[in-house]
């Protein structure tokens, strides 16, 4: 395992590098870069395309004539903005001092907030954090009770109807779930029982510890459902269909031939084997759900996380930020695929990826 371990760490560095390398070889094709944004704000332009012809090449570091929203500012003014934000360079050296940065850890500052990225990380991550957490564990909480009965009562009409619900709760994009919790429970048409947006009340600071815990549970409870309702209709099905398989083989009809109870059976030999793909992919489904919130739930909730962040980073053409977190997310991402595979091995030691890798 030792031997396995490492050379899947080993692969992370070229496998991270050909993830920065790509997305920084497709910035340097996109019109609107920073230098245009800057241009534009200058002029008093609202529309930042409506000053590029013939797309243009942020980043490159060009004359004023790639610029054409520039006419009537100074060439000095613009080679000064290439030189501060280091476009007069060539793009491969520009990409190998980023990612010696990165390697070292040096992200540097957003060029539009004053801020530094893990500074401007750190504070969008409690949002997230709350998504993905609650999300992930209101999802096993509910999937995997609900997918052991559907496999024990495969056939019959709880589990016709629940999979019905099932699907069209997958089927109902995330976002159009929280407009219709908005407009049920918090104040559209019908009930005014939750918050429409942050996690916290404006008296926050006055509440007593227990109120605080209230205010927040109270504040979170529309944007978690919302970003729960597609992992708790895939993770039910992946239980259900997972008991399904190990019922029908040939150790628990032997178990049931000495007489065991159906429930010792069922939690005594099967959930183990059942349970090793749903446990073991608990760090991946958490994952996805940290990073993957969705910006419209939080836009629509007013939850100022890293989904909105990366998008108005996109927007801004803010490299820093944008490339910075890609580093992180990708570097968290290749190591929670480890903790993936040696969480299999935690559930089951009977799996041994060294001798399948031999």
């Amino acid at each position: 395992m030792g031997a396995y371990l490492l050379r899947r760490l080993l692969l992370i560095i070229p496998t991270l590098i050909g993830i920065m390398l790509v997305n920084f070889t497709l910035t340097q094709f996109v019109p609107g870069g920073p230098i245009e944004q800057i241009v534009a704000r200058v002029q008093g332009e609202g529309d930042v395309f409506r000053n590029i012809a013939g797309g243009g090449d942020a980043g490159q570091g060009a004359s004023t004539e790639r610029y054409a929203g520039a006419q009537g500012l100074p060439p000095e003014f613009i080679a000064e903005l290439e030189r501060e934000f280091g476009f007069d360079k060539p793009p491969v050296q520009r990409f190998l001092s980023m990612m010696w940065d990165y390697l070292r850890f040096d992200f540097g500052e957003s060029w539009f907030r004053s801020i530094s990225v893990v500074d401007l990380v750190i504070e969008k991550m409690p949002v997230s954090i709350t998504l993905g957490l609650w999300s992930t564990l209101l999802a096993y909480l509910i999937s995997i009770p609900l997918g052991i009965r559907k496999a024990v009562r495969d056939g019959t009409p709880f589990d016709t109807w629940t999979s019905s619900a099932i699907i069209v709760g997958y089927a109902i994009p995330g976002f159009l779930f929280a407009v219709l919790l908005m407009v049920l429970f918090a104040g559209g048409s019908y009930w005014q029982i939750f918050p429409l947006r942050g996690l916290t009340s404006d008296n926050w600071e006055s509440l007593s510890a227990w109120g605080k815990v209230k205010d927040y549970l109270w504040h979170i409870t529309l944007p978690v459902v919302a970003s729960t309702i597609a992992s708790f209709a895939t993770l039910t099905l992946l239980t259900k269909n997972s008991f399904l398989d190990e019922i029908n083989k040939q150790y628990v009809m032997t178990a049931r031939a000495k007489g065991l109870t159906e429930r010792r059976v069922l939690y005594g030999h099967v959930f183990r084997n059942a349970m090793l793909i749903v446990i073991a992919g608990f760090p991946a489904l958490f994952l996805g759900v940290f990073f993957g919130s969705s910006i419209l739930i939080e836009t629509i909730f007013s939850l100022d996380g890293l989904g909105r962040l990366g998008f108005e980073a996109a927007v801004q053409r803010d490299y820093p930020v944008i490339f910075g977190t890609l580093y992180v997310f990708g570097l968290m991402g290749l190591l929670v695929g480890i903790i993936s595979d040696l969480t299999y091995v935690l559930v089951d030691p009977r799996i041994d990826f060294e001798s399948r890798a031999g």
